[in-house]
């Protein structure tokens, strides 16, 4: 097996190991807030996984990582279980941002320099999580109301409370994937585990 064919299977086995975390940490960690209709929102901590996946991996398998394991865990909840093609596009995008900044602006994998790792961390995990800040209330306004055929007064709730929910899931998954990034990354290194220049 060449270098780059093993490369490849560590990267599938690294983004599986990603999407079993974000699987778990949004099924059995969450803080779910009931909904008028059936519906809800929640507090967790998933999406930092699909993002940190994205830093560490690149946004294509950082994307997947989040796709996979966040919309199985949306199918094995029957509140949430409408939802999973959402699910599925949305965090998928949200590491395909992640990785743009991070791999393809700011080339963070190439650089030494522990303040420019952190700054651009930093940035990059904002950008992919406040994509989701923005997009997931009002895709889910919108899927809800025209796909499900929910009233738009409930849709336009669930809205409402998602951006406040998905705004302290950012924040808090932002702070986690930036110290856990940093600190991980040294040693990831030292291990020999070749994580560098991720195409995007």
């Amino acid at each position: 097996m060449n270098s780059k064919s093993h490369d490849q299977i560590q990267k599938l086995a690294l983004t599986a190991l990603f999407a079993a975390l974000c699987y778990v940490i949004f099924t059995f960690l969450q803080i779910k807030i009931p909904m008028p209709g059936g519906d809800a929102t929640s507090l967790h901590l998933g999406n930092a996984f699909c993002v940190l996946a994205a830093l560490l991996l690149g946004g294509g398998y950082g994307g997947l990582a989040g796709a996979v394991g966040m919309t199985i865990a949306d199918l094995m909840d029957p509140v949430y279980i409408t939802g999973a093609p959402k699910t599925f596009v949305l965090k998928f995008c949200i590491g395909l941002i992640t990785g743009l900044v991070a791999h393809k602006i700011a080339h963070i994998s190439e650089s030494t320099d522990k303040k420019y790792i952190f700054k651009w961390s930093l940035i990059s995990s904002i950008a992919g999580l406040g994509f989701n800040v923005i997009f997931d209330p009002l895709v889910g306004y919108f899927y809800k109301q025209y796909i499900l055929g929910q009233p738009q007064e409930m849709a336009s709730v669930l809205a409402k409370w998602s951006t406040a929910t998905t705004f302290v899931n950012a924040v808090a998954s932002t702070i986690l994937v930036v110290i856990l990034y940093n600190a991980l990354l040294p040693a990831l290194k030292k291990s020999g585990l070749k994580i560098s220049s991720p195409a995007w």
